[in-house]
């Protein structure tokens, strides 16, 4: 499959960036770590005019240590977040949900922002930092600012993120010593998941069990209210909308939920 004709231009800095997606509007797309934006051009799912490349900018690639806070730059490969020993010491969540997406080549080339941009509901990654709490970093023409992950997922493969703005950071909050889990399941091992499930310290976050990633608010009342793990798995699809597909049927992905659910949250307990 070949993609449609389209013009090339690498950035040298984020303002370069933001001026060609201002004169290109919704023509223009980014190109990261290309592990989500190549297949939709050579399926010609989209057929920009302009690919603007920012995969050398280095002031978007980096894990920094800021306050209470691990600053991560959308630039970054999958492979630095699963290498970070500030995020393998502060937010050990991470790396261990980037050390599942793809195979290796996809994590040595896929950047942390491209695969949260892309807003898969399926994805790994979004239903991590939902569960952390994380907050991302936007700047267009109007200047930076911030957006809560609740509020970043917007809709089926849509964010928060403009047609002429760029994702900067992400920043999770440092959570050392704090109980987490992330249970997927999938035909192979290299697949999206059918249904995923993450849990931070009684936070829980769904993947593939909407048109977004979602957090499962009934499970977090009841254990606020004091009920188990296995009591408050059994509300892990309330409030959801799972697709019916070639994987899964709406009860079976529901199913997942609850049981991923639980064994997310046992297996947090005992951290």
């Amino acid at each position: 499959m070949i993609p449609a004709p389209f013009s090339y231009v690498r950035a040298d800095s984020v303002d370069h960036v933001l001026s060609l997606l201002v004169e290109h509007g919704d023509e223009a797309k980014v190109l990261a770590g290309g592990q989500s934006l190549l297949p939709i051009l050579k399926m010609r799912l989209a057929r920009p005019e302009v690919v603007v490349d920012i995969s050398r900018l280095s002031e978007l690639a980096y894990v920094r240590v800021e306050g209470d806070e691990v600053a991560i730059g959308a630039a970054t490969r999958h492979r630095e977040v699963v290498d970070s020993a500030d995020l393998q010491r502060d937010v050990p969540l991470l790396p261990y949900v980037a050390s599942l997406v793809g195979d290796r080549q996809v994590r040595h080339r896929g950047t942390f922002g491209g695969s949260l941009v892309h807003g898969d509901p399926a994805a790994d990654l979004p239903a991590a930092v939902l569960a952390l709490g994380a907050t991302f970093v936007i700047q267009g023409p109007a200047g930076r600012r911030e957006v809560p992950a609740p509020e970043f997922f917007q809709d089926y493969f849509q964010t928060a993120v403009g047609e002429d703005e760029l994702l900067l950071e992400i920043r999770v909050p440092r959570v050392p010593g704090v109980g987490w889990a992330y249970e997927k399941f999938t035909r192979r091992a290299n697949d999206w998941a059918i249904v995923a499930v993450a849990a931070v310290d009684n936070r829980v976050a769904l993947a593939n069990m909407s048109m977004t990633p979602m957090r499962a608010v009934a499970v977090e009342a009841a254990l606020a209210g004091g009920a188990s793990a296995a009591q408050a798995a059994q509300a892990a699809a309330e409030g959801t909308s799972p697709v019916t597909d070639m994987h899964a049927d709406e009860e079976y992905r529901g199913h997942l939920a609850r049981v991923l659910t639980e064994r997310a949250l046992v297996t947090a307990a005992g951290r």
